[in-house]
């Protein structure tokens, strides 16, 4: 994977491993081996870029944001908290040969409708796509 999908953030020196023929990742903030699949690829990037490029801190960034959407336990992605521990983005991850598209938004959204972040970030290391909700609606927006 290191090789083979090339995203738009910004490299990064991630720890892998290789045991049994898996390939791992080492996951900084849970201080623990992640299997390397494709989406643990573009998260694994999403955060380093959220950390290095972005400022935010790490103690603010929070990975399978535990979501109840109609009696169904989903997971986000990553909820950054702001300074209140209030969640202020809400990231969605998908593989890179995963397009973003509108059943992509609709789930971010969903989601966000329980966690209630300004912003929502959705992207699969090829694409990145920011929103912004206010007064109700989403509009699309370059920062966050």
């Amino acid at each position: 994977m290191p090789n083979s999908a090339k995203l738009i953030f910004p490299p990064f020196s991630p720890r892998l491993k290789e045991s049994d023929g898996e390939k791992y990742i080492w996951d900084s903030l849970r201080r623990k081996w992640l299997v390397l699949t494709p989406e643990e690829w573009v998260r694994r990037h999403t955060i380093a870029w959220l950390v290095s490029y972005k400022g935010i801190p790490e103690l603010r960034i929070s990975q399978e944001y535990p979501v109840n959407v109609n009696g169904q336990h989903q997971r986000a992605d990553i909820v950054v908290v702001d300074e209140s521990a209030k969640p202020y983005l809400l990231v969605e991850c998908k593989a890179p040969e995963i397009a973003i598209d509108n059943e992509v938004v609709m789930q971010a959204m969903r989601y966000n409708a329980v966690v209630g972040a300004r912003y929502m970030l959705l992207t699969n290391g090829k694409q990145l796509f920011c929103y912004e909700h206010c007064n109700g609606q989403y509009r699309a927006v370059k920062e966050f």
